[in-house]
């Protein structure tokens, strides 16, 4: 899988994907990231990418075309258009089913907005769609691409050591994750689970399995009905 990243902050991008996880999973060829800076793409001698907003208001508007000239520079040898992603606070909000749905695309191509945002001719022209990763705005789209990013690309095939790692975890199957526990056995009083003690694979998995369900059902009720109603549509 490929990621190209548009962004007026490549360093800060690099920062954050080159460490970890993602970072090893770079070096090793088992996702390829790609951080352009679009001022790069200007034609502009002193590489401006904003201008004032038509109409009035506060703040700078990105301009479209820088964005368009990455875009289809970055793109131009690519053997299909990726899909393209803008970061936006007006997106649809994200999801791990969505995570797992870019998953299943070669390409992806992620432009990361900044002051007020971009002209929105660009986002006509070249924008598949628009992802938010909360009901709360920032000061540019790059920590939300890197969230994105991270969600999608931890899931890439060879990044974690198996599926396992990430199946099982927070809404994945549509529950929050069951508790975890390790060594010492006691700590401050506390004692481990003595079902985790056992070795009982089956007796296992059936305890995570209850305290995911009860704490989805405590913690995040809409998840719970959703959960449910997906076991009633999968016994018609």
């Amino acid at each position: 899988m490929r990621i190209d990243v548009a962004t007026l902050f490549p360093d800060m991008c690099e920062s954050v994907l080159s460490e970890s996880i993602i970072g090893r999973a770079r070096k090793a060829g088992k996702i390829e990231i790609h951080c352009h800076q679009i001022r790069e793409y200007t034609t502009d001698k002193h590489r401006r990418v904003d201008d004032t907003p038509y109409g009035g208001g506060m703040g700078m508007v990105m301009q479209a075309d820088p964005i368009y000239r990455c875009f289809n520079e970055v793109t131009k040898d690519f053997e299909q258009r990726p899909h393209v992603i803008y970061m936006s606070p007006k997106g649809s909000v994200f999801t791990q089913k969505r995570a797992a749905e870019l998953l299943q695309m070669p390409n992806l191509f992620v432009i990361c907005g900044h002051y007020e945002g971009v002209d929105q001719r660009v986002i006509d022209k070249i924008v598949d769609e628009e992802i938010s990763i909360g009901d709360y705005v920032l000061t540019g789209g790059e920590l939300p691409a890197m969230v994105m990013i991270d969600a999608v690309a931890r899931m890439c095939s060879g990044v974690l050591s198996s599926d396992e790692c990430f199946e099982e975890e927070s809404h994945f199957n549509g529950l929050l994750e069951y508790p975890h526990y390790t060594k010492p056995e006691v700590w401050e009083g506390m004692s481990v689970p003595p079902v985790l003690l056992t070795g009982h694979h089956k007796n296992i998995a059936e305890y995570r399995h209850n305290e995911a369900v009860k704490i989805t059902k405590e913690r995040r009720p809409d998840m719970f009905h959703k959960y449910e109603e997906n076991i009633k549509m999968s016994k018609k």
